[in-house]
């Protein structure tokens, strides 16, 4: 049985278009074109209906808009943490691209577990999703069909390479890990640990990079390696400060995966009394918020994950625009900021 609006109105709660369709004394469709701005409703007539809208505080529905135009007006982001400030500072950037747009931002957070990257995508494609952000390169095969099959526009967050129909904006990790370890090495340190917590994709290619540029210069030892699987937290690199000055022969440089174990090893080093750089250096990644107040203030390798976040979302609106893209793959690059802790 098909129920007046206004009897609809009352069942569900909701103010409905044709409510807002009476109320302006105009068609249905007419609200809707009115409501989208297209540009062929005159101006009085969308004035009018505007006028309604607010007066009854009628809202959209995306799900219904999307049912009827088969476009949806949400983009799935899926990153492995929101405790992190890395992925906060990538995620503002996103949505003040997107939203302007037209766009709603959906976040689903994956802890680094790729089957619950994977079962988040699938819950994500179920909604019909405009576009895709995610993280990194590197996922299970079955997420990756999931995205190959869904037919929804896709951009890689954080790396970049080169490949056949994927789109990326990132930069070098290895590169960075190189070029923080050459830092230390252009320092006069020997015997530099690498310390990292996680184990991501993205920590083990900086770990490649440090050990490729120790490989390089004749001093790379297993043994300078201090790899925990454990969540990356302050506390925990004032452990592993602990454990790594303790090594003998002794360290001379840390070099640790991220910044938040980088302070806590700084903080750490003041309750010991150890020196720092005197005794030995610390080094971080990501530059994060608190790194430069630090005592000694640290060293560490600034990464542009709001102008990663801006150029992908970017890209994103392109491909579901249907536009081309002319960089499927942009390189950010990165910024070594040497302080007083090297």
């Amino acid at each position: 049985m098909n129920l007046p609006a206004a009897k609809r109105r009352r069942a569900t709660g909701r103010v409905t278009l044709n409510d807002v369709a009476l109320a302006a004394g105009v068609s249905p469709i007419t609200v809707s074109r009115a409501l989208r701005g297209e540009r062929a409703v005159d101006p009085e007539l969308v004035a009018r209906v505007r006028e309604a809208a607010d007066k009854l505080g009628y809202m959209p529905d995306p799900a219904a808009r999307a049912l009827a135009s088969r476009h949806s007006t949400h983009v799935a982001v899926l990153i492995p943490l929101l405790s992190n400030a890395l992925f906060v500072d990538l995620l503002e950037a996103v949505q003040r691209t997107l939203r302007p747009a037209g766009y709603q931002v959906l976040i689903g957070v994956t802890h680094y577990d790729e089957a619950e990257e994977e079962q988040l995508l699938r819950e994500q494609l179920l909604h019909r999703p405009a576009g895709v952000l995610v993280t990194g390169l590197e996922r299970r095969a079955g997420t990756r069909a999931l995205i190959a099959s869904s037919g929804v526009p896709c951009v890689h967050l954080m790396e970049t390479a080169q490949a056949p129909g994927l789109h990326c904006v990132g930069f070098s990790q290895h590169a960075a890990g190189m070029a923080m370890t050459r830092h230390l090495l252009g320092r006069g340190r020997r015997r530099i640990a690498f310390a990292a917590a996680q184990l991501d994709a993205r920590t083990l290619q900086r770990l490649a990079g440090w050990r490729d540029a120790l490989t390089e210069a004749g001093l790379y030892e297993p043994t300078l390696e201090w790899l925990n699987p454990a969540p990356s937290s302050i506390a925990l690199g004032g452990r592993m400060f602990e454990q790594i000055i303790g090594q003998r022969p002794a360290v001379d440089a840390i070099f640790f995966c991220n910044d938040d174990l980088a302070q806590g090893a700084l903080l750490a080093a003041l309750r010991l009394g150890v020196k720092v750089p005197e005794q030995v250096a610390v080094a971080g990644f990501n530059d994060l918020t608190g790194s430069d107040q630090m005592l000694p203030p640290l060293t560490s390798v600034r990464t542009p994950r709001g102008e990663i976040g801006e150029a992908a979302a970017a890209m994103l609106l392109a491909l579901m625009r249907g536009q081309p893209v002319a960089r499927p793959a942009i390189d950010l690059g990165f910024t070594l900021v040497p302080r007083s802790s090297t």
